[in-house]
């Protein structure tokens, strides 16, 4: 596998994983970078997920990641939440949630064999702030922003 094959490989994690959010949120590409032999690939959330449904959404995730047979690496419970996950494959995959609530998704590739590496494919739902600050979420969801825990029917 070379750095192009992978970067492909961690769209493919990502896209997988937005697919499974329902219901689904807005995003953007984040910066992605390359190492000598490794490649990152960010998206940020856009849609605003509120802090009563922060623990629904990374739920969600969680469940999707664990469908995969992702293994977890480590949980960080804090003001600030996160999720560390690796893929069959050797594939680092991470959630965490900024002070502002914004939910930033990376995949770290493993080292492989080293080539140039094109932009993410996928289109973005809302705007692309690729290669932009990314603003705080600003996109109101009837179900992720609103204010009150989701019933055990939802």
């Amino acid at each position: 596998m070379d750095m192009q094959e992978a970067a492909v490989r961690a769209d493919e994690i990502l896209d997988g994983t937005f697919a499974a959010i329902k219901p689904s949120v807005h995003w953007t590409h984040g910066r992605s970078t390359e190492g000598g032999c490794d490649v990152q690939r960010r998206r940020a959330v856009m849609t605003i997920v509120s802090e009563e449904r922060r623990g629904s959404f990374l739920g969600v995730v969680e469940r999707y990641w664990q469908s995969q047979g992702y293994e977890q690496l480590a949980v960080n419970n804090s003001k600030s939440p996160a999720m560390y996950y690796r893929t069959p494959d050797q594939f680092n995959v991470r959630v965490l949630v900024g002070s502002n609530g914004q939910a930033f998704f990376e995949v770290a590739t493993p080292c492989v064999n080293a080539a140039k590496v094109s932009p993410p494919k996928a289109e973005t739902v809302g705007p692309n702030y690729a290669g932009e600050k990314i603003p705080f979420p600003d996109v109101t969801s009837d179900f992720w922003s609103v204010k009150s825990p989701p019933s055990s029917r939802t």
